[in-house]
């Protein structure tokens, strides 16, 4: 767990670069039979959804962090993946997504990590839930995933990383911003907030992303301290084909990792 301050992650949103990040998309499908949605209260005013496929409440359960331009209500076709392999998902929307209310930023998606957290802790432990909790983040989401594990890994039994980008020199290059000044304090106080994670961590990257390149998932994965790591390039795969081109290595490998630190 880091003691360093929390970054600033809004110069990022006050630069004007944060605004090329993200791609909201409205949905209020009903979920599906034996799933439920839930809203978390962020800010005075404004709630964010989330989605909770439950299996059983002793099994393992994943505070999912979706992609950027998905919603929660995608993932009805994936949980019944997760659920062949013993595990409860939760997915959360951000700001502006699915049910979501409120405008996204970058700021937003890393804060609003933490009462999502809190309600999901809360909302299995109402349920009776006793099984190992564990945080899992993919593409966009690797930023809130990394935040809780970072600052609240208490009550987490590990983190997976699935074509993120944990690089956050790389995405402001990318973007347009030449990090100087505050934004460089920010990119250190960030690479000193990966390098604190003490929760075991297992990276999932395709070989073939287009748009993440899998340089930036062996960097993520060498920036990381702790000794509990593993990393998994799936052959053949990109950004978005990842779970298809690898599904029995992609879900193999999460479900051993899960076991193993259950």
């Amino acid at each position: 767990m880091t003691d360093d301050p929390a970054p600033d992650y809004g110069l990022i949103d006050r630069a004007g670069i944060g605004r090329s990040v993200f791609y909201p998309r409205p949905d209020f499908s009903p979920p599906p039979p034996g799933a439920s949605d839930h809203r978390i209260e962020v800010e005075a005013g404004v709630a964010i959804a989330g989605r909770f496929y439950p299996l059983g409440a002793s099994l393992p359960s994943l505070l999912y962090f979706h992609g950027n331009g998905e919603v929660a209500s995608d993932y009805d076709g994936i949980a019944p993946v997760f659920r062949q392999f013993g595990m409860n998902l939760f997915v959360a929307d951000y700001r502006g997504y699915g049910a979501s209310g409120g405008t996204p930023s970058f700021a937003a998606l890393v804060s609003d990590a933490h009462p999502v957290l809190d309600s999901f802790h809360d909302l299995l432990d109402e349920g009776g839930f006793t099984g190992p909790r564990f945080l899992m983040g993919r593409s966009l989401g690797a930023h809130p995933a990394i935040e809780l594990a970072a600052r609240r890994p208490e009550r987490m039994n590990g983190l997976v990383i699935e074509s993120g980008a944990g690089n956050l020199r790389r995405l402001m290059r990318y973007l347009g911003g030449e990090p100087d000044g505050p934004t460089a304090e920010l990119i250190d106080l960030h690479s000193r907030k990966i390098a604190a994670i003490s929760l075991p961590v297992l990276v999932i990257h395709g070989a073939e992303d287009e748009l993440i390149a899998v340089e930036q998932a062996i960097e993520f994965h060498a920036a990381l301290s702790v000794a509990d790591k593993e990393l998994v390039i799936i052959r053949g795969a990109g950004h978005n084909d990842i779970m298809w081109v690898g599904l029995r290595q992609y879900f193999e490998s999460i479900a051993a990792f899960v076991k193993r630190h259950g």
